[in-house]
């Protein structure tokens, strides 16, 4: 088999993505197979040195993800997830053996509410750790053991497991805090202290897996990089479970920006960053806030007329980085409804997005007609168009949307709707035109999901601005998030709707086996 050294200069830190796995464990943010694959490509092309592609126990399409991911891999080490046991451990190994650089990841949780959930007492615990990290490791050389809620571990336990595991065979130890409970000061101390302590630590990489639920996730990860640790595990926006991850973004700029005071080197192009970071809100229905760091429309935005006068005397002033260093456009060139395909592809590509001819054709025609009804389209008009595009499934497509609307009685909504190919037509009432809309939907196809959220905002300026809807809709415990935008609001509602209705008919295809282990008592995978 061939694995990456797991050795790297003091001045390297290594960047673990999990956006593929905890990332999608995030309610709603559920990826179609084609969709991992081509995140997991642009965070190959971006220089991740990890990648977990994700669970493989989990389900048949999970497992089908990961090896593809795995076979598909230039670069990036591709990682897969399993729990404590033999079974979870032979099926993430099938998955990822085929990877230029394959590493299996196996976890159980340690501190004394999450023992609790397998009933096991310390000294079995430190058994099944020591059993199923030498089994991972006869199988592959490249083993990540942790212990989740570590941070939540009585600490003479911690160091007694993490010596087992070390000793077992694991090359790296990760230390997650799961539910985001410590504070940077702690997170420093407590690798600090396992390097140590601990025999053998000074061999192996540490690696800190944080959560932002006190939104401290990207301060506890650096924090612990100065602590010792060589490995951070984040995702791109930070999305993840509860109040998500650390954000890759936030860590790979800081490290870059503040390189005078945190003298450690990613293999990162950062540059990147934006492309990617629009594609994983696309594919996941999790639009980034306007105010997020690095990546958030407001970013690199100046309003007041102190900073936009600094701003024009030198940047420096109010920007501690270059736009262009995260991969944004640093001007803002409008096109109009004279603009040709030319001119499109090349904003377009400036942007970070790359388009085939037929999806640049369909683009095209929507930003004619886009341009017709708006005196300028802006970048952010044109990232919405190509977000529009990204449909997940197309059983359900809005054919026709006819709105009446008056100051009494319920409003009408005459609806055509294209399902698996024939069309379907409605006349709806309801309480305003968007749920009379979804109520037409709901009678052309009906379905017990339920509205989670219903949330608009406007992509540009201006009375004729863009509209992005956003739903999401649950159904059976599924959760599934759509995306549109229009200058019509109506419309973009409908067409997010019908987004999120795709993405549920694609989540009931998916089927997962009652993988659950005695012993363990939990499928879903959580640090």
């Amino acid at each position: 088999m061939t694995t990456t050294p797991d050795t790297r200069p003091e001045n390297r830190v290594l960047i673990f993505d999990t956006t593929l796995r905890d990332g999608e464990q995030s309610p709603g943010a559920t990826m179609t197979h084609a969709e991992k694959l081509e995140i997991a490509e642009l965070l190959d092309e971006m220089g991740v040195d990890i990648i977990e592609a994700g669970f493989p126990i989990a389900s048949e399409g999970d497992f089908k993800a990961v090896s593809e991911i795995a076979r598909q891999s230039k670069n990036a080490t591709i990682c897969g997830l399993a729990r404590a046991n033999y079974k979870d451990i032979d099926r993430c190994w099938e998955a990822v053996k085929h990877a230029r650089s394959p590493r299996i990841h196996t976890f159980i949780g340690t501190s004394p509410l999450h023992r609790a959930i397998p009933n096991l007492t310390q000294d079995e615990m430190a058994q099944r750790i020591h059993d199923t990290v030498t089994h991972a490791r006869n199988l592959c050389d490249n083993v990540q053991w942790s212990p989740m809620d570590a941070t939540r571990t009585e600490w003479d336990y911690l160091a007694r497991v993490v010596e087992i595991a070390i000793k077992a065979g694991a090359t790296t130890i990760n230390i997650p805090d799961t539910v985001g409970y410590t504070a940077p000061m702690e997170s420093a101390d407590l690798i600090r202290r396992l390097i140590a302590e601990v025999p053998g630590a000074d061999e192996i990489i540490f690696a800190t897996h944080c959560h932002n639920d006190l939104g401290m996730a990207t301060a506890n990860a650096l924090a612990a990089v100065e602590g010792g640790a060589r490995q951070i595990e984040c995702t791109i926006n930070g999305l993840g479970e509860r109040a998500g991850n650390t954000a890759l973004e936030e860590v790979v700029m800081a490290l870059k920006v503040r390189h005078d005071i945190l003298p450690w080197d990613t293999g990162i192009d950062t540059r990147k960053i934006m492309n990617i970071s629009r594609r994983v809100a696309t594919v996941s229905g999790f639009p980034v806030q306007f105010n997020k760091a690095i990546v958030g429309k407001n970013a690199f935005a100046h309003e007041s007329g102190i900073h936009q006068d600094g701003m024009l005397k030198n940047a420096e002033t109010f920007e501690i980085m270059r736009p262009e260093d995260v991969g944004l456009n640093a001007t803002n060139i409008v096109l109009g409804k004279h603009s040709g395909r030319a001119a499109l592809r090349s904003k377009l590509k400036e942007l970070g997005f790359e388009l085939a001819d037929n999806q640049l054709n369909d683009v095209f025609v929507r930003f004619k007609e886009l341009a017709d009804r708006k005196k300028e389209v802006y970048d952010d008009d044109l990232i919405a168009l190509v977000r529009q595009n990204e449909a997940v499934s197309d059983r359900l497509r809005l054919k026709s949307l006819k709105v009446v609307c008056g100051t009494e009685g319920p409003q009408h909504a005459e609806m055509t709707l294209t399902i698996d190919d024939a069309e379907k037509s409605v006349d709806a009432t309801g309480d305003g035109p968007v749920d009379a809309t979804f109520n037409a939907i709901k009678a052309l196809f009906p379905h017990e999901a339920r509205l989670q959220l219903y949330q608009v905002a406007a992509v540009t300026e201006g009375t004729d601005a863009q509209a992005t809807v956003s739903v999401r809709l649950e159904e059976d415990g599924r959760i599934a998030t759509g995306q549109s935008a229009d200058t019509d609001t109506v419309v973009a509602s409908a067409k997010a709707y019908i987004n999120a209705v795709n993405r549920l008919l694609v989540r009931r295809e998916k089927t997962a086996p009652n993988a659950d282990v005695k012993g363990v008592g939990y499928l879903d995978a959580g640090e």
